[in-house]
C-alpha cells in the first residue's frame, strides 16, 4: 500500500498536472452526477419535511382525529358527545378549507382558512393560538369577523388590514386582520370557528375534531362509547403526511432514478478518461514493470487514482448539490414541476444519511469507470509494451453474455412492482443497457461483415482495421451506445406520453366551452348556483348543455381521495371516454361505474367487481364496475357514473361543472359575457376546448422540464466520453501513423483515415444505440410508467427528433475523431517510428 501511495505521488500527479482538462472533465462528470442526484434527494426530503411540519402545526398533537368519510364535513352535534366523555382531556373542533383571497395589487392568492375554538387550541394545537397585535381587543381571538395570519400569509399578502375572501357560495367575506399565529408552512389564516362556518357556508358542520385523551385512558373504550355515525371515521395524526408521501413517492423515485442516469453515464466518462490516461502511460507502465512493479500494484495504482477522483468528485458534487437544492427551493418551492407542494416554500433540510449514500455512490461510479483500464494496466506485458505493441486485449466477455443479459432484462421487466414501485423494471433497464454493451463486439462484427469492400485504399484500411480491432472499436462504440440509448429511450417515453395526453384530451373534451366556480387549486370544486344550468341553456348561442358533479371519496385513509365523476355517459361509453379493455353488460338493480386505470391496482376495481362507495350523508352504496377508462388527470383513481344514477341513490342534485356546445356561428366571447352576467356575484372559471388543451400541455411540459434537463446533462457527459475514447485510441496508434507516413501516406490522408474510422465506429454505435434505446423505451412506456403512475399510454416515437439526435451524435463522433487524429498527426512521423528502436 505504501508503494502504491508513493507511486501515486510520483507517477500519477504529473499526468494530472500536464493534462488537467481530462481529469477535470472526469471530475466534473462525477460531480454533476452526484450533485443532480443529491439535489433531487434534498429537494424532495425538504419538501416532505416542511409539509409534515405544516401538518403538525395545523393538526396539533392529538391522540386521534374524527373526520368525515366523504364530503367536507359532518354534524357538529358529535362534538358535544366527544367533549363530555370523562376519558377525554380536550376536544378541539375545526372547520377548514382552501380559499381564495384578494391581494393589494388586485390579484388573488390561495391560503388555508382554519376555524378553531381559541380557548381549546393551546392544549392541542398551540401553533394555532392567535397572537393579537398591539392595540387589538382582548376578545379579538373570539371575534367571528377577525382573522390571524401566519408568516407565509403575511409575506404573500403584505400589509393588508382587511382580508377579502371569496365565499364558497357567492360574494366575498371581509375579515379584519387582528394579528398573527406562529404556525409555519404554506399561507394560513386562523379565525373563530363561528366565523369560519359562516365564510365557508358550513352552518352547524365541522371538518374534523382533534381529540386528546387523559393519561391512562383506553382508546378502544372511548371509540366504543362514542358509537360514531356512519359518515365519520377515526384518523391517525400522521395520516396526512403518510398520504402525501404515498402521493409523491412514484414521482420522487422517478426523478431520483433520472438524476442517477447522469452518474451512470459519468462512470463511462471516467472509464474513457482513464483509458486515455493508461494509453498515454504505456511506456511508463512498461518501464516500471521491468523495474519490478508487479501487475497487482499497477492495478492498485490506477484504482487508487479512481478512488481519489471519486472522493474529490463526490465532495464537490455534494457541495454543488446542496447549492442547487437551496436555489431550487427558493425559486421552485420544492415543486419541481410536479404540482404536489404548491404554496410551500421549504427551508433546506440537510440529510446526513443522504450525504453518506450519495457520496459513496460517487466513489463507486469512479471505481467502476476505472476498473477496466486498471485491469488493462494489470494485463500489460512490459517487454512487448516497450517495443510499442501497446496494451494486450486480454480476456474478453464471452459472446453469450450479452444475449443472456438481454433475456434477463426481459424477465425482470415482466415482474410485478415491488411496494407499488417499478424497482424490477428499473433493474431491467440497467441490465438491458449492460447487455447491450456486452453485445457491442458481436453486433459490430456482424455490421462490419455486411459492409461491402470499398475500392479506395484508405477506406479499405479503415474498414479492415475496424474489423480486426473490434475490441478497441467496441470501447468507443460503447460510449455512443450508452449515451444515445438513454437519450432515445427518454425521448420516446416523453414523446409518447405527450401524444397520448393530447389524444386523450381531444376525446374527453368534445364541447366548445367548459366552466366551474373559481376555487383554489387542489380544493374541492364548489357547487354551481341552483338553476344555473337552465339559465345557461337559455343563453343565445348555446345549443346544448351537460352538467357534472365531482366530489372526492376517501376509500382508504392512507391514500389520496378517489374522485367520483357523475356525468352524462350515454348508451355507448366508448364515445364518451377512452375505454381500456372490455365493457361488461350492466347489472340489473345495481348502479354501474367506469373505473380509471389507477383503480385496478390500487383497489382491485377490475371489470366485474363491486365497490362500496361512501356518501357524504354517511350511507354507502354498492356499485358494479362495468369497465376501465384511461384518465391522466387523477393519478390515484377516479370513478365515473351516469348522472341520473348518482342522483337517484344519493339525492344530490348539485352540479360542479358545465359543458356547453355552441350553435354554428355563435360568438364564444359573447356567450362567456352572458354567462358571467347571469351570475354576477359568482366568480367563474371558463375555458374553451383549445384553451384547456393548451393549459394541460403546458402543465405537462412543466412537469417534464426537470426530466429534459437531466437528460441533456447525461447526453453531454456521454458525448464527452466519446471524445475521450477516440483520443485514447488515436494516441495508442502514434507509431502506426508514423509507419504509414514512411510508406508515403500524407498527413491529410491520415486525417481522412481517422475521420473515416470515426464515422464507421460512430455509425455502428449510433445504430446499436438507437435499437437499444427503442428497446429500453418499450420498458419505460409499457412497464415503468404503468407501475409508477397506474395509467397506460400508446407508444409514439418522434422519428424526426430521433433522426436529428442520431445525426448529431454521428457528426460529433466523426468530428471528435478528426480532432484527435489532428493532434496525433502533429508529431513528427520519424520520431514516432524511432521510439521502436
Amino acid at each position: 500500500m505504501n508503494l502504491t501511495l508513493a507511486l501515486l505521488r510520483t507517477f500519477s500527479w504529473p499526468e494530472w498536472r500536464l493534462h488537467p482538462w481530462r481529469q477535470g472533465m472526469a471530475l466534473l462528470a462525477v460531480s454533476l452526477g452526484v450533485a443532480l442526484a443529491f439535489s433531487v434527494h434534498l429537494i424532495n426530503a425538504s419538501a416532505l419535511a416542511e409539509f409534515d411540519s405544516a401538518v403538525r402545526a395545523v393538526d396539533g398533537s392529538p391522540d386521534f382525529e374524527l373526520r368525515p368519510v366523504a364530503g367536507s364535513g359532518f354534524d357538529e352535534s358529535l362534538y358535544e358527545r366527544v367533549a363530555n366523555l370523562p376519558q377525554v382531556e380536550v376536544a378541539l373542533p375545526v372547520v377548514e378549507a382552501q380559499v381564495t383571497t384578494h391581494t393589494l395589487d388586485g390579484g388573488t392568492a390561495s391560503l388555508r382558512l382554519v376555524g378553531i375554538d381559541a380557548l381549546q387550541a393551546p392544549k392541542v394545537a398551540p401553533q394555532l393560538v392567535p397572537q393579537p397585535d398591539a392595540g387589538a381587543s382582548r376578545l379579538a381571538a373570539v371575534d367571528p369577523g377577525g382573522v390571524f395570519l401566519n408568516a407565509a400569509a403575511r409575506q404573500r399578502l403584505g400589509t393588508l388590514t382587511r382580508l377579502r375572501i371569496d365565499k364558497a357560495g357567492a360574494g366575498t367575506a371581509s375579515l379584519q386582520v387582528h394579528g398573527t399565529v406562529p404556525a409555519g408552512g404554506a399561507p394560513l389564516a386562523v379565525l373563530d370557528i363561528a366565523g369560519a362556518q359562516q365564510v365557508l357556508d358550513m352552518p352547524g358542520r365541522l371538518s374534523r375534531i382533534a381529540v386528546r385523551l387523559k393519561p391512562g385512558a383506553d382508546r378502544a373504550q372511548v371509540l366504543g362509547a362514542l358509537q360514531l355515525p356512519a359518515g365519520v371515521r377515526v384518523s391517525e395524526p400522521s395520516e396526512a403526511s403518510e398520504r402525501m408521501g404515498n402521493l409523491t413517492r412514484a414521482y420522487r423515485v422517478n426523478l431520483t432514478v433520472l438524476a442517477l442516469v447522469a452518474l451512470f453515464t459519468g462512470a463511462f466518462l471516467v472509464f474513457s478518461v482513464f483509458a486515455l490516461s493508461v494509453a498515454r502511460r504505456i511506456p511508463q507502465f512498461a518501464l516500471l514493470g521491468v523495474l519490478g512493479l508487479s501487475a497487482g500494484e499497477r492495478l492498485g495504482l490506477v484504482l487508487a487514482e479512481g478512488v481519489l477522483l471519486g472522493v474529490l468528485g463526490s465532495a464537490l458534487g455534494l457541495g454543488l448539490g446542496t447549492v442547487l437544492a437551496d436555489v431550487a427551493l427558493r425559486w421552485l418551492g420544492g415543486d419541481l414541476g410536479g404540482g404536489y407542494f404548491q404554496g410551500l416554500r421549504p427551508a433546506l433540510h440537510l440529510d446526513g444519511w443522504g450525504v453518506c449514500v450519495y457520496g459513496v455512490l460517487g466513489v463507486l461510479a469512479a471505481l467502476v469507470g476505472a476498473w477496466v483500464p486498471a485491469r488493462q494496466a494489470q494485463a500489460l506485458a512490459p517487454a512487448q509494451a516497450l517495443k510499442g505493441l501497446g496494451l494486450e486485449s486480454g480476456r474478453h466477455a464471452p459472446a453469450w453474455l450479452g444475449p443472456l443479459l438481454l433475456v434477463l432484462a426481459a424477465g425482470l421487466a415482466a415482474l410485478p412492482p415491488i411496494g407499488e414501485l417499478p424497482l424490477a423494471a428499473y433493474l431491467s433497464v440497467a441490465v438491458g443497457l449492460l447487455g447491450g454493451i456486452a453485445c457491442v463486439p458481436v453486433a459490430l462484427a456482424l455490421l462490419l461483415h455486411a459492409v461491402p469492400e470499398p475500392r479506395h485504399a484508405l477506406a479499405l484500411l479503415a474498414i479492415q482495421r475496424t474489423r480486426e480491432q473490434r475490441a478497441q472499436a467496441s470501447v468507443a462504440v460503447a460510449g455512443v451506445v450508452v449515451s444515445l440509448s438513454l437519450a432515445v429511450a427518454l425521448t420516446v417515453m416523453v414523446g409518447s406520453f405527450r401524444q397520448s395526453v393530447d389524444d386523450w384530451l381531444q376525446q374527453l373534451l368534445p364541447a366548445d366551452l367548459y366552466l366551474r366556480l373559481s376555487t383554489p387549486s387542489g380544493s374541492v370544486p364548489a357547487p354551481l348556483p341552483a338553476g344555473f344550468m337552465e339559465t345557461a341553456r337559455r343563453i343565445t348561442g348555446v345549443q346544448r348543455v351537460q352538467g357534472q358533479r365531482a366530489l372526492p371519496l376517501q376509500l382508504d385513509p392512507r391514500r389520496p381521495s378517489v374522485w367520483l365523476l357523475a356525468r352524462v355517459i350515454g348508451p355507448d361509453p366508448a364515445r364518451a371516454v377512452p375505454l381500456v379493455g372490455p365493457l361488461l353488460a350492466e347489472q340489473p338493480g345495481m348502479p354501474s361505474v367506469l373505473a380509471s386505470e389507477a383503480m385496478v391496482p390500487l383497489y382491485g376495481a377490475s371489470p366485474g367487481h363491486t365497490l362500496k362507495l361512501p356518501l357524504p350523508d354517511g350511507r354507502a352504496v354498492t356499485v358494479f364496475v362495468r369497465g376501465v377508462w384511461r384518465d391522466y388527470a387523477r393519478q390515484h383513481g377516479a370513478l365515473m357514473i351516469e348522472l341520473d344514477d348518482y342522483r337517484r341513490f344519493s339525492g344530490d342534485l348539485q352540479l360542479t361543472d358545465l359543458a356547453l356546445w355552441l350553435a354554428p356561428g355563435a360568438d364564444l366571447g359573447r356567450v362567456e359575457q352572458a354567462l358571467r352576467a347571469s351570475a354576477a356575484d359568482v366568480a367563474m372559471d371558463m375555458a374553451s376546448t383549445a384553451e384547456l388543451r393548451q393549459i394541460s400541455l403546458r402543465i405537462f411540459d412543466r412537469s417534464f422540464a426537470v426530466t429534459r434537463y437531466l437528460q441533456a446533462v447525461a447526453i453531454g457527459i456521454g458525448l464527452f466520453g466519446i471524445a475521450a475514447s477516440f483520443s485514447a485510441q488515436v494516441l495508442a496508434r502514434r507509431k502506426e501513423f508514423g509507419m504509414l507516413g514512411h510508406l508515403g501516406v500524407t498527413r491529410g490522408e491520415i486525417l481522412a483515415l481517422v475521420a473515416a474510422e470515426g464515422a464507421v465506429w460512430t455509425a455502428a454505435g449510433t445504430l446499436l444505440g438507437l435499437l437499444l434505446g427503442l428497446a429500453v423505451s418499450v420498458v419505460l412506456v409499457y412497464v415503468v410508467n404503468p407501475q409508477s403512475f397506474h395509467w397506460t399510454m400508446e407508444m409514439s416515437a418522434p422519428w424526426l427528433r430521433l433522426a436529428g439526435l442520431c445525426v448529431a451524435v454521428l457528426l460529433a463522433g466523426t468530428a471528435t475523431a478528426l480532432v484527435a487524429g489532428r493532434a496525433a498527426a502533429a508529431r513528427e512521423m520519424a520520431l514516432a517510428v524511432k521510439e521502436d528502436w
